[in-house]
């Protein structure tokens, strides 16, 4: 007897979607009250109180020893060893699955500390792992960043793709008379987005066709990930749409030209044509370029209306710091005894930016020659004392002076032989009106 197994969703990619800490379990929650369909919804928290009003069908209390239900308090070493305390459970309820979304607020305790957790034990089980986290707002404290960097570069390590929202670019998209709690409402709707883009592909809740092998290639191991979402409407809705996906401030202002692959999601009302989604596929491939690997979905979704909402996720990106810090070797100044100049001295600046882009720069410098001081004792001469003003020797007619160069200096004719028998050198006459050099009366008495 042949048995036929009409479950066909044991054959599709099983996708599950888990929330580490207080943000994370608001955008479950969201996601949730919101419809997605075709992934499971996990919960893991720290805080037993908010933990008790998720409404997702697996919860996970992490750490409910060590923090005792209280909560991490902002501390991501606690959060961390909270979800390594309950790694078994949490390995339990990731067993079997093709895709893990592990979303969180960055910045907090157990977001922050617990995710990269949740990611590594996915990874362990061989799913495709894809992080979707947000950056604090910039009112937020300055310590929160901090933390929410530390804990995206640790996140980083154990995800194939990576997906950062930064909070503080949604403000540029949202009325200025938003309230503040429409303002989060605004970061979950952001997360559900970029979660139903990759999983309605996935899922098979879309018209075309796409086997979980295709979107595996486009994300495996693939980095840093950009996303971008564009809403339009009106006879010119799908280009405009495609247009603002490119263009969203969720990309930071960086072209998807060179990523290397790209999940495009196309979202409509049954009014949507064939002409519309043409025309938007052709916008973003050109834009990325023709060698990139693109996946699209086409969903249609009532709630939309008239509205066409594009998603746009690029992967491929190896991003790194864009701090460029510079090191500038100590150049010492040559000692006062060195009699030749120093051989010339390298000075390396390195800088650090986003590959492949490395760069190691060598500079020849050439140091100004040593300024020597020294003193040649041939050039030393003996001054000898005076008991008159040099004004008065200059007037007696029987003075003989030498001069600074080594000449004697006569007044007179008659001085001649005086003066060779006194140096032995041959005589110069000079001008008796040329001045000589001489120190004045008080340096020679001071000298002596």
């Amino acid at each position: 007897m042949i048995v036929v197994d009409t479950d066909t969703n044991n054959y599709g990619a099983r996708i599950r979607v888990i929330g580490v800490g207080g943000g994370g379990g608001n955008a479950i929650n969201s996601m949730i009250q919101r419809g997605l369909q075709g992934v499971d919804f996990i919960a893991a928290n720290t805080d037993a109180q908010a933990l008790s009003k998720n409404g997702a069908s697996i919860k996970i209390h992490v750490g409910r020893e060590s923090t005792r239900g209280l909560g991490a308090g902002g501390r991501p070493e606690i959060g961390k060893a909270a979800a390594e305390e309950n790694a078994d459970e949490i390995r339990e309820h990731l067993l079997g699955s093709d895709m893990v979304f592990v979303t969180a607020g960055m910045g907090g305790g157990t977001g922050t500390g617990g995710a990269p957790v949740v990611a590594r034990i996915g990874r362990e089980l061989g799913a495709l792992v894809v992080g979707i986290v947000t950056n604090p707002f910039n009112f937020e404290a300055k310590k929160r960043s901090t933390v929410a960097e530390q804990g995206i570069a640790e996140l980083r390590q154990y995800v194939d793709a990576l997906i950062v929202i930064p909070n503080e670019k949604l403000l540029s998209i949202i009325d200025k008379n938003t309230s503040f709690i429409e303002a989060f409402q605004k970061v979950d709707d952001v997360l559900y987005n970029a979660t139903r883009g990759i999983s309605d592909i996935i899922s098979g809740n879309g018209y075309i066709n796409v086997d979980f092998a295709d979107v595996r290639s486009i994300m495996k191991d693939m980095g840093d990930a950009l996303m971008g979402i564009g809403i339009a409407s009106g006879e010119h809705r799908a280009t405009e749409a495609a247009q603002n996906a490119l263009n969203s401030p969720l990309l930071e202002g960086v072209s998807i030209h060179g990523a290397q692959g790209l999940l495009v999601n196309i979202s409509g009302g049954s009014s949507m044509t064939m002409h519309e989604i043409s025309e938007a596929i052709s916008i973003i491939e050109e834009s990325a370029g023709n060698e990139v690997n693109l996946i699209q979905g086409i969903v249609y979704d009532e709630a939309l209306e008239d509205k066409i909402m594009i998603t746009v996720v690029a992967t491929g990106f190896k991003r790194s710091s864009y701090v460029i810090p510079t090191i500038i070797n100590k150049v010492e100044a040559p000692s006062v005894s060195q009699t030749q100049a120093s051989a010339p001295i390298l000075k390396t600046v390195q800088t650090i930016i986003p590959e492949p882009f490395k760069v190691d720069v060598q500079v020849e410098i050439e140091p100004s020659a040593p300024v020597l001081f020294t003193m040649n004792p041939e050039n030393i001469r003996e001054v000898k004392p005076m008991s008159q003003p040099s004004f008065i020797r200059r007037s007696d007619p029987n003075s003989i002076r030498q001069s600074q160069g080594g000449s004697i200096r006569i007044n007179s004719v008659s001085d001649l032989p005086s003066a060779a028998k006194a140096t032995g050198q041959p005589i110069v006459i000079r001008d008796p009106k040329s001045s000589v050099i001489e120190k004045p009366a008080f340096l020679r008495k001071i000298m002596d």
